[in-house]
């Protein structure tokens, strides 16, 4: 009997069969691609956020601890690969003489480097210009004291104490942060800033100025008095090897263990600095923030595509019922109908699980172009799959056969009779959450929780500092959910009303297609509301699960774009080696370059503010926005447009940091002095401005505390109009061709950088892994989603109601009518699909967008509307509607005799 049954299946309802498992491959194909999605961008956020240290560990050394056994303990350690002193000394200040006038600098810091440092730690030190070893100056120094390799530098060490040494070098301190950190200090008593001037001394230099004696000559022929050695802190610079597992979380959990047991073996002796625990703490929480999107926008489509099942089986419920009866008829005790049914979910099951595995390994392929971040070996590795994510994909496969062919089998068998089964008359009532009124309920505690989850004072990842777990608020997800759930069934609300009462209107609108049966089909579709609402209603969760996704990628595209040009400051810039400005032949020569639309001058300066030193940047506010995009979102106190506006008309105006305006109480028109260095004197001066707004962001500024204000009035009042980095607009095409060109044209003179390098190596990590691929393979299935949900429950709903069309042809309908009939039903569809697919969708993206602000840096002044994607949604929605009423129609010619007697 099984037997029999099985082939039966297969050979008389094969096509049913296919369609189900269908709608369980496209379950299970888009788990598992988005599961390996997760899994490889998690790996590729530990990999860049490893690559992103220059110095692993800094252990500090601690007073009256032998710097020796120190440095010995750590290179013991499980997992080092290398381990260097690094020597620090504090300088009252640096001088030297250029151009016949003297510059004197304030406090400096004074580091000894073994031989060999640079090496081991490349990443620590970038050469400007120069050699590559000696006496090396940073770059700001160098601009400070108008130096240059070959110029010297007298220390001053306290007292009448000084040495003079002559620079070889002048470099760039890219992690400048962390290598002058307080070690082990909470982050907020760490230094706001690094310091202002750093010169860097071979390690027998470094001995030699720290033990230089006063230069005053003893008198009377006595010697002079002994003089304290300046302080010195020892530092061991790490490298490690250790291997670390690929998830964030795991690797973060893993450094910290290994900092502490080391911490714990020097006993009190060194502390640890723990630089790729701060880069991986980071990165944990970029990759909760990858897990918000892999739920956010892929378990929607996982349960569309249950949901788009659920329909499938259903579409054919009653006909299972008959058949379920016919076999108790004929004496078949439930067990062994109930085993039937079992097959019938088995080979659904099986079936959706091959074919989406397949599916899944291609759609991976295909969206992500790689597949060895994925998986350890076996099939499923070779297939480009993450073995954990197949098997949660089958699973999940398995439970939405098992509840939506084996459950409501096992449910008939229970409660209905062989008489009931076959009833097929009767009043349909509402559901019961439409007569309380549970939809209404729901959107409302929706906008309850979407209120508070997008509060100021909300975090939806909180990565606690040296705690190794990481909570993530998945609370958040409730509003979203609640706005899918309660919209859909608002929509089913909406529908069956307007099918229930709205019989007038409806014939009005499909009189073109169904002639004088306009009003009888508008009765009939009235009674077959049911399947014609769960149509509409899946119809709209498919677009509104597609618009979604596809608006949402948008932004986050939008905003990675906004980082990375925040970053780089335009689509090309150029940036003069320091104290070396660009000729006006160099000048011209970057117009002049093939591929340059428009190059914009910014000035680059140092301001204090009282004792604070800051960056300002000096821009020519009406052409500034020419050559680099200046949102709202940049600014307080008034839109981007009205801010470079102040600035035109009133050139003493400045844009400030937020945090400059609580620290020094500003408020809008107030007099702030800066101290700005005179070109003329090369003395600090001051100019006075006034407080217009805030600039949280600006193109190449940090992103702490910083000035923007007038080019032209820093100029005047400083007496140099000297570039800090020319902005270099290419209309968005052929960047990193223009900056080859650019880097052959200057030479060593300038740095030059495009936004496409920039774009790949800045912003959180979470920008950097294969969002793109991501996107191919989420809007992929939307449209599949979205085609599957209109056209292929359609077609299904229509072939269950053969027996209506034949009985109505019978009564003397026309083929052109009852093809006009069909036509009717799917324009129904598609017009309350998609109207309602909008509204869902267009709800759901300003939530999703609200409630994933931490996502986006900084966050976007507008959502990106992806208009060609949802142009070709549309398209394939009603191509599929279409499809499948043609199909439906053409059935609907055969000869009503035959389809009564097969009824």
């Amino acid at each position: 009997m099984t037997g029999t049954w099985t082939m039966g299946l297969l050979r008389r309802r094969g096509g049913r069969l296919l369609a189900v498992s269908v709608g369980i491959a496209v379950a299970v194909s888009l788990i598992a691609s988005l599961g390996t999605f997760l899994t490889a961008s998690q790996q590729t956020m530990t990999a860049r956020a490893l690559r992103s240290v220059a110095v692993d560990w800094q252990v500090e050394v601690q007073p009256g601890a032998d710097p020796a056994a120190v440095r010995a303990t750590v290179a013991g350690s499980n997992g080092v690969r290398a381990a260097l002193p690094v020597t620090f000394a504090r300088s009252t200040g640096l001088q030297a003489t250029a151009g016949g006038t003297t510059q004197t600098t304030g406090a400096a810091m004074v580091l000894g480097l073994p031989d060999g440092y640079r090496a081991q730690f490349p990443a620590e030190i970038r050469q400007l210009s120069g050699a590559p070893s000696g006496v090396l100056v940073a770059q700001q120094t160098a601009s400070n004291l108008h130096i240059r390799p070959g110029s010297q530098v007298v220390i001053s060490l306290g007292g009448s104490r000084s040495a003079t040494v002559t620079v070889a070098g002048v470099v760039d301190l890219p992690q400048a942060d962390s290598l002058f950190q307080k070690v082990g200090a909470p982050v907020g008593a760490q230094p706001s800033a690094p310091p202002d001037n750093v010169i860097l001394l071979p390690a027998a230099t470094f001995a030699r100025v720290v033990s230089a004696q006063p230069a005053a000559t003893p008198t009377h022929g006595t010697r002079p008095p002994a003089t304290p050695l300046v302080p010195v802190t020892t530092q061991i610079h790490v490298a490690r090897s250790a291997p670390l597992p690929s998830d964030p979380a795991g690797a973060y959990a893993a450094v910290l263990g290994a900092s502490h047991n080391l911490e714990a073996t020097l006993a009190g002796t060194g502390v640890v600095g723990n630089n790729v625990g701060a880069a991986l703490d980071a990165a944990r929480s970029d990759a909760a923030y990858a897990q918000m999107l892999f739920l956010f926008l892929g378990l929607p489509g996982a349960l569309l595509a249950a949901m788009l099942t659920a329909a499938l089986v259903g579409a054919g419920a009653q006909r299972r019922r008959d058949e379920q009866a016919l076999l108790r008829t004929r004496g078949l005790p439930p067990r062994a109908i109930g085993r039937l049914a079992a097959i019938e979910a088995a080979l659904v099951a099986g079936g959706g699980a091959v074919l989406g595995l397949v599916a899944g390994a291609i759609a991976s392929r295909w969206a992500f172009e790689s597949s060895n971040a994925t998986a350890s070996g076996g099939l499923l590795g070779a297939l480009g799959l993450s073995p954990a994510w197949a098997v949660i994909a089958v699973l999940f496969g398995a439970v939405i056969a098992g509840a939506t062919v084996l459950a409501p089998a096992l449910r008939d068998l229970r409660h209905l009779t062989v008489s009931h089964a076959r009833h097929a008359v009767g009043r349909a009532r509402s559901p019961w959450w439409m007569r309380f009124g549970l939809d209404l309920g729901i959107l409302a505690l929706a906008l309850v929780v979407f209120w508070v989850s997008s509060s100021d004072n909300y975090t939806l990842v909180l990565a606690p500092e040296g705690v190794p777990s990481i909570s993530v608020s998945y609370w958040a997800f409730l509003g979203p959910t609640l706005l899918w759930l309660g919209g859909a069934m608002f929509l089913w609300r909406l529908a069956t009303m307007s099918l229930t009462y709205g019989r007038g209107p409806m014939a009005r609108f499909i009189a073109p297609l169904t002639g004088r049966l306009a009003k009888p089909a508008a009765a009939t579709m009235s009674r077959q509301r049911r399947p014609l609402t769960r149509s509409v209603v899946l119809l709209a969760l498919a677009i509104s699960f597609a618009a979604s996704t596809a608006t949402f990628n948008a932004t986050y595209q939008q905003q990675a774009e906004a980082d990375a040009q925040l970053t780089n400051g335009a689509d090309v810039a150029v940036t003069p080696a320091p104290g070396t400005p660009l000729t006006a032949t160099a000048t011209t020569a970057i117009a002049r370059t093939p591929g340059v639309a428009h190059v914009e001058p910014l000035q680059h300066r140092f301001a204090y503010v009282g004792a604070d030193l800051q960056d300002l940047y000096g821009v020519h506010p009406n052409t500034i926005a020419t050559v680099t995009a200046l949102r709202d979102a940049y600014f307080q106190g008034g839109t981007a447009r009205q801010l470079m506006a102040t600035l035109a008309a009133k050139p003493d105006s400045i844009l400030v940091s937020d945090e400059t305006v609580k620290d020094f109480q500003l408020h809008p028109g107030d007099l702030l002095n800066l101290r700005l260095e005179n070109q003329s004197t090369h003395q600090l001066t001051t100019v006075p401005f006034h407080y217009a707004g805030i600039a949280k962001e600006f193109p190449t500024a940090p992103k702490d505390s910083f000035f923007v204000a007038n080019a032209d009035y820093v100029a005047k009042m400083t007496g140099s109009n000297a570039v800090g980095t020319y902005l270099v607009d290419t209309s968005g095409t052929n960047q990193p061709a223009v900056a080859a060109a650019l880097r052959n044209t200057l030479g060593t003179s300038a740095t030059v950088t495009d936004i496409t390098h920039t774009r790949a190596a800045v912003g959180s990590s979470l920008t950097s892994v294969n969002l793109a691929g991501l996107t191919r393979l989420e809007l992929a299935f939307a449209v599949i989603l979205a085609a599957g949900s209109g056209g292929l429950v359609l077609a299904i709903g229509l072939a269950e109601r053969r027996r209506t069309m034949a009985i109505i042809s019978v009564l003397g309908a026309r083929r052109r009518q009852l093809q006009g009939l069909v036509m009717a039903e799917a324009a129904v569809v598609a017009v309350g699909g998609l109207l309602g697919g909008a509204l869902i969708s267009w709800a759901l993206t300003q939530m999703l967008v609200k409630v994933l602000t931490g996502v986006f840096d900084p966050p976007p002044s507008s959502i990106a509307l992806p208009t060609v994607y949802l142009t070709v949604t549309v398209v394939t929605v009603v191509a599929a509607l279409a499809a499948a009423a043609a199909f439906s129609a053409r059935s609907s010619t055969r000869p009503a005799v035959e389809e009564l007697r097969d009824a």
